[in-house]
C-alpha cells in the first residue's frame, strides 16, 4: 500500500504540474488588464509584472511564477478586484466561508442519506422503496443551482423563512449566521443525499442478497440483527470512502450556489476574478479546485485499502 500510495501522489503531483502550466500560458496569452494611473499600487504591480518576465517567453515566465511559488508560495498580486493586495491573503479570507458551508452540508447529507438508502434497501421491490428511488433520480437529474432558485424563491421570499443572502461577518456558529447559511447548505445537500441513497440502496440490496446473510439467519439472527451486524459493515467498504469524495467533490462544485446566496467564499471570488478580469486569481482558484479534485480521487483510492484488507492482498499479489 505504501508503494501504491507513493506512486499515487506522484502521478496527482505530475498531473497537478500539468494542469498548471497549461492554465498559466493560457492565462498569459489573454490580454493583461489595464493599470489605473496615478493610483499608488500601480507602480508596484509594473514593477511585479516586470519581475515576472511578463515580457519573457510564456515558459520562462512560468519557471520564474513557479519558483517563487516553491520557495515563497507567492501567488502575485490582484490586479482587479482587490488591486494590489496580495492573491493568497485574499483567497486565505475567503476559503473558510466555502468550508463551513460545505461542511454543514456533508454533515446534514450523512445521516439522511445513508438512512434513506437502508430504509429503500429493506423494503426493496415496495411503494416506498419505488418511491425513494424515483426522488433519488429526480434530485440527481436537476442541477443544484435550479433547487437553489426553487429554495430562495419559496422559503427566503415567499415564507420568508430565511434571508435571501447570506449575513456578512466570521460569526460562523451563531444562530444568526446559521439560520442565513441553511439555503445555501440546503441546496446543496440534496444532490449529495440522492448520491447517498443510490449508493446505499444498491450496496445494501446486494450484500442481503449474499449466501452469508442466509447463513446468519440460519444461525438464529433476526433480519434487523444479520443487518446491522453483518450487511451494514460490508457496505461501509463503499460509502465511507464515498463520504471523503463527496464532501472534496461538494467542495469542488459549490461556486455556483456561493454566488447565488452571496456568500463571501471561494466560489464567488473564482466568478468575480473570470468577470473582473483577475487573472492571479483566478490562477490560484484554478489550482485550488484542481488540488481538490486530484486529492479526492486519491483519498478515495487509499480508503478502500485500508478498510478492505482483500484490495492490500490482491496489490501484493
Amino acid at each position: 500500500m505504501v508503494k501504491y500510495a507513493i506512486k499515487r501522489i506522484l502521478y496527482m503531483l505530475l498531473v497537478f504540474f500539468i494542469i498548471l502550466l497549461m492554465c498559466f500560458v493560457l492565462i498569459r496569452m489573454l490580454p493583461l488588464p489595464q493599470l489605473p494611473p496615478g493610483d499608488p499600487h500601480t507602480r508596484v504591480l509594473e514593477m511585479r509584472r516586470q519581475a515576472m518576465g511578463y515580457d519573457k517567453p510564456y515558459l520562462v515566465q512560468f519557471g520564474i511564477f513557479l519558483k517563487g511559488l516553491v520557495t515563497a508560495f507567492d501567488w502575485g498580486l490582484s490586479d482587479k478586484l482587490y488591486f494590489g493586495q496580495e492573491v493568497w491573503e485574499v483567497f486565505a479570507q475567503k476559503l473558510p466561508a466555502t468550508i463551513v458551508v460545505n461542511l454543514y452540508s456533508i454533515i446534514l447529507s450523512i445521516p439522511i442519506g445513508i438512512g434513506l438508502g437502508i430504509f429503500a434497501a429493506v423494503r426493496k421491490n415496495t411503494w416506498i422503496d419505488y418511491l425513494i428511488s424515483t426522488l433519488t433520480i429526480m434530485v440527481i437529474s436537476v442541477p443544484g443551482f435550479v433547487y437553489a432558485f426553487v429554495i430562495q424563491y419559496i422559503f427566503c421570499y415567499k415564507l420568508k423563512l430565511f434571508p435571501l443572502v447570506m449575513k456578512t461577518g466570521t460569526d460562523w456558529f451563531s444562530p444568526e449566521m446559521l439560520r442565513s447559511m441553511a439555503p445555501a447548505v440546503i441546496a446543496l445537500s440534496l444532490g449529495v443525499i440522492a448520491s447517498f441513497t443510490r449508493t446505499t440502496r444498491a450496496e445494501l440490496s446486494e450484500v442481503l442478497t449474499g449466501d452469508f446473510m442466509l447463513l446468519a439467519r440460519a444461525k438464529g439472527l433476526s433480519k434487523t440483527q444479520a443487518t446491522i451486524r453483518h450487511a451494514l459493515r460490508n457496505c461501509m467498504v463503499v460509502i465511507v470512502p464515498g463520504i471523503f469524495g463527496e464532501f472534496l467533490g461538494i467542495l469542488s462544485g459549490s461556486f455556483v450556489i456561493e454566488k447565488i446566496f452571496a456568500i463571501p467564499g471561494v466560489g464567488s471570488l473564482t466568478l468575480n476574478a473570470i468577470n473582473g478580469p483577475d487573472y492571479n486569481i483566478f490562477m490560484l482558484s484554478t489550482a485550488f479546485y484542481t488540488a481538490v479534485g486530484l486529492m479526492g480521487g486519491l483519498v478515495v483510492d487509499l480508503s478502500y485499502g485500508f478498510l478492505d484488507p482483500r484490495i492490500r492482498m490482491g496489490e501484493k499479489g
